[in-house]
């Protein structure tokens, strides 16, 4: 067993250090123990998925969306792929280096089921490179519309799970500043997003609510909590939606009268399908 409480027994030493969470010496210093522990946090939500699809027989297929250094992916395979045959870890990052140094580590530890793609997250749907069907598709922080459309991609891959840490809610807060001035001559409601830090909040608030309704609209039952450990993070929210084929009833309706309400209308085709 390890000396130090937060590192797992059997965790590997060489990656932790590869993802300097560990010094050269194998230390662990304020700001690494808590990485760490945000990681092994979010594996508490994440490896009761794996180890149903895993036991139901199914393909254990992970993409991970904006991967960036592929802290996620590799101690998910340390911790939960690498005591099984079978299953698969696919990054999709747009930055070559990022997606050319995970590929190099993955070979130096003879982590076999890794694939790192080097995608932007909107390409990746019709890319040859991914399976047709994945069981968990995960975005953490994931830049720009990335989140979106790590969701679009999911829905199309009929993911069994979808695991989010959203980011980048500009687009909506974009358009309600862009539309202040009529909503507020419309209605009071919009007295919420006047001020620009209200429009920020409101906008980052709003956009993970419609994203909420629109897995809702797709068969997707929700679990929306903090994810407690991330203090240093702003964005500390995480959805975990489980495919059930079950629509809410109301979900499209109300996605509908929201947008059309607060003058979103043209967000529209990214909230609707």
């Amino acid at each position: 067993m390890s000396a130090i409480p937060e590192i797992r027994p059997g965790q590997s030493i060489e990656l932790l250090k590869a993802l300097h969470i560990l010094t050269r010496d194998g230390k662990l210093n304020q700001d690494s123990r808590r990485k760490l522990k945000q990681v092994h946090h979010l594996y508490h939500f994440i490896e009761p998925l794996l180890a149903e699809i895993a036991d139901s027989g199914g393909s254990l297929t992970l993409v991970d969306h904006g991967a960036g250094k592929s802290y996620l992916g590799f101690l998910l395979y340390d911790l939960f792929f690498s005591h099984r045959d079978q299953g698969h870890i696919y990054g999709v990052e747009s930055r070559a280096e990022l997606v050319e140094h995970a590929r190099c580590l993955a070979s130096r530890l003879a982590f076999t089921r890794m694939s790192f793609l080097n995608l932007r997250v909107e390409n990746a749907i019709e890319s040859p490179e991914l399976p047709a069907r994945v069981d968990i598709v995960t975005a953490l922080h994931a830049c720009d519309t990335a989140t979106d459309d790590a969701i679009r991609f999911a829905l199309h891959k009929q993911a069994k799970f979808i695991v989010l840490v959203p980011c980048c809610q500009a687009e909506v807060a974009g358009v309600l500043r862009s539309r202040k001035g009529e909503s507020l001559a419309q209605m009071p409601l919009s007295e919420l997003w006047r001020h620009p830090i209200h429009t920020r909040e409101f906008g980052s608030q709003l956009t993970n609510a419609l994203r909420c309704l629109q897995l809702e609209a797709q068969g997707y039952q929700l679990t929306v909590t903090e994810l407690v450990g991330w203090e240093h993070s702003m964005k500390n929210e995480l959805i975990i939606a489980r495919h059930t084929g079950v629509a809410r009833g109301n979900a499209t309706t109300r996605l509908e009268q929201i947008l059309q309400q607060l003058n979103l209308d043209e967000l529209r085709a990214r909230f609707i399908y």
